[in-house]
């Protein structure tokens, strides 16, 4: 019986080891090799400072900047998650047709306009950093007239931060928002 424990308990060690320290430091090598900027967050600096991540989704209001989709956890990174408000739910109804009203408002919209569905439901994990392009597009012209741009010169740069499906296939195409915008407030 006592060899038994005995084998037991070294091979809870044995694995605890494997799996819970070589396992993870090995994984951890190999991403800080093969992936340094992404295994550390996809971290945004300007100006030596930390002012995102690529990888989150952030709040940005006023009409100068481009807008993320709406978040059900106002973009907290701690209680992040989805509303788990199901498609009959008289709440997620009212959150979407305010979602609705506000970008079509903001963005001096028709009543009828159509709108992407990624600007008037909230993400899964309420932090998914891309919009569509169409999103994108639909903003244009609110930033290009808050920042006295072209509109055209907003398209370009809309157009150059939009991301093809991964290997041409996978996904759609989006717009990183945190990156857009960065863009714009680089512009003198």
């Amino acid at each position: 019986m006592i060899k038994l424990i005995l084998q037991s308990v070294r091979h809870l060690v044995l694995w605890t080891v494997l799996t819970g320290l070589v396992y993870p430091l090995v994984i951890t090598v190999i991403a800080q090799l093969a992936f340094p900027k992404q295994a550390v967050g996809s971290l945004v600096e300007r100006n030596g400072k930390l002012v995102g991540s690529a990888l989150l989704a952030q709040q940005f209001q006023g009409g100068n900047y481009f807008w993320p989709r709406p978040s059900a956890d106002t973009y907290a990174t701690v209680a992040s998650g989805a509303s788990n408000l199901g498609p009959t739910s008289g709440q997620q109804l009212t959150n979407v047709l305010n979602n609705l009203a506000a970008f079509r408002t903001g963005n001096n919209l028709a009543t009828n306009a159509a709108v992407p569905a990624d600007m008037v439901f909230a993400s899964g994990s309420g932090l998914d950093p891309q919009i569509s392009p169409e999103a994108a597009r639909l903003q244009v012209d609110r930033v290009a007239a808050a920042r006295h741009l072209p509109a055209a010169k907003v398209q370009a740069l809309v157009a150059q931060f939009t991301e093809a499906p991964q290997l041409g296939f996978l996904g759609e195409a989006r717009v990183n928002v945190l990156l857009l915008n960065l863009a714009l407030d680089a512009i003198k």
